[in-house]
Parts: structure tokens; sequence; C-alpha cells
């Protein structure tokens, strides 16, 4: 990975876990790793544990940001949230999957877009 993508990765957490605060979110981890997967941000809405995934691009490219989450990304996921369980048994048990989705203007750091899909499992 690209030192510009890394740090375009690290710019959408910081606007997501800000936006998720503002919301009145609990935040608990950020960048859980495992040999399985990584989740971005892990915070609390009530009694439920809502694993973030947060998808950052620059407005001009092809593809919007929540297209990246695809069926094999979520399951990734998935595998990620059962390991974190087993780490952290005590937590609620009842979770969600939240996307952030942002975009920023091409050559700057200026918000084009910035979107919450809430429990994107359904």
């Amino acid at each position: 990975m690209s030192l510009k993508r890394k740090n375009l990765g690290i710019l959408g957490e910081q606007l997501a876990k800000k936006l998720l605060l503002n919301k009145g979110y609990r935040f608990l981890q950020q960048n859980f790793r495992c040999r399985l997967g990584e989740i971005d941000l892990i915070f609390q809405d009530k009694n439920t544990l809502v694993f973030v995934e947060v998808k950052t691009r620059y407005a001009e490219e092809l593809s919007l940001p929540e297209e990246a989450i695809t069926p094999p990304k979520l399951k990734t996921i998935s595998r990620v949230i059962d390991y974190f369980y087993l780490r952290y048994p005590a937590l609620p048990k009842l979770a969600r999957i939240d996307v952030v989705a942002i975009q920023l203007e091409q050559g700057t750091l200026k918000l084009a877009s910035l979107k919450h899909f809430s429990n994107v499992t359904g």
C-alpha cells in the first residue's frame, strides 16, 4: 500500500470516528487486527457493538467507496468479529456491521461526500 493511500485511509478513519462520536456512539477500539484481517473502528451503540469498515476515495475515481464492500469482504469482517468475541467475551453479543463511505475532492483533503450505512448485512 502506498504512503498516499495509507494516509488517505488514516484521514478517512478520523472523519468516520468523528461522525460516529457525534452520533453518540461510544468508541472502543481502532484497527483491531488478527491473522484473519482487520476491523477499522469498533464502537458501542447502546447495547450493540458496531464494527465499522471505512472506505475513502477521491471523488474522481471510477467507483464509489461503498462499492468496495463486497460479499467476500463482509465474510472476512464476520470472521474477524468472531475472533474479536473470543478475545473479549464479556462485551455485548448484539452486533452489526456499518460502513462509512468517504469521498474527497481530487488533490485536496476537502470533503466531497460522507455517508454512513448502518447494518449493511441486514
